[in-house]
């Protein structure tokens, strides 16, 4: 039985995962954090990871970049692995992050869905096969989402930058730049409105040809489905910063 700490368990992933656990006879939800202190009575729930008196196998938090402090300290007094779903970190935040998988086990990515990942690869691939092709990104999400563009989009411009024979540029704001297009830049677009659980597309325009690779997020299950696949994973693991590369590499 997997115990679980979930960090932000009344936002709106905390609770689609929680769904996922609580129809699972593998998992057991220990408890979770949350700013308010209070959840639906399943579990108990924390204003903060240092106030949590439980322990567990895992805690995979879907809250925000600001709770991340907090949640390193939690899983290194602890030595509890962690599994980071949120994005907007900063660059100051990444190194705390790596830091700190030297002593515990952290899996990180921009994304929990497989298909997207799946999706990375593909651009790739693409990217080094369609060279002298723009490269343009599309993101659409819900009108809560607070970071712009999402990590997503930006874990999908270093994918094509993977395949290029140069270092790309990424371009977000076009209104204010006048001049052609340069065959280094990415551009990264964003869209933010209703209920959108996440879609991203990747545009290769040549002349006279265009190729678009995307993905549609129908429901957030996705991710959470994808964050609980990474939990089972992690534990029992060395210390180190684990990605969904490495999920995958298991899997198949």
């Amino acid at each position: 039985m997997l115990r679980v700490l979930i960090s932000g368990c009344n936002g709106h992933m905390g609770r689609v995962l929680t769904q996922l656990c609580e129809e699972s006879e593998e998992v057991e939800i220990v408890g979770g954090f949350d700013l308010l202190g209070c959840g639906n009575g399943a579990f108990p729930v924390w204003d903060s990871p240092a106030a949590c008196p439980v322990s567990a196998d895992v805690v995979v938090d879907f809250s925000a970049s600001a709770a991340l402090p907090a949640l390193l300290d939690f899983g290194l007094s602890r030595r509890i692995p962690l599994v980071l779903c949120t994005t907007g970190y900063t660059e100051e935040q990444n190194a705390s992050i790596a830091q700190a998988a030297r002593i515990i086990p952290i899996f990180r990515s921009a994304n929990m869905s497989l298909g997207i990942n799946v999706l990375s690869a593909l651009v790739t691939k693409a990217a080094a096969a369609l060279l002298g092709f723009d490269v343009e990104i599309v993101e659409r999400h819900h009108n809560r989402k607070l970071d712009a563009p999402s990590g997503t989009a930006l874990m999908l411009a270093e994918a094509a930058a993977k395949g290029l024979p140069y270092k790309p540029t990424p371009v977000y704001d076009r209104q204010s730049v006048r001049r052609p297009r340069d065959i280094r830049e990415i551009g990264i677009v964003s869209v933010r409105g209703g209920n959108i659980a996440g879609d991203h597309e990747v545009i290769f325009a040549g002349r006279n040809e265009i190729i678009e690779l995307k993905h549609s997020a129908m429901s957030r299950e996705v991710f959470a489905s994808g964050a609980l696949r990474a939990a089972h994973f992690l534990v029992g693991k060395a210390p180190g910063l684990y990605n969904m590369d490495d999920l995958v590499q298991q899997i198949v």
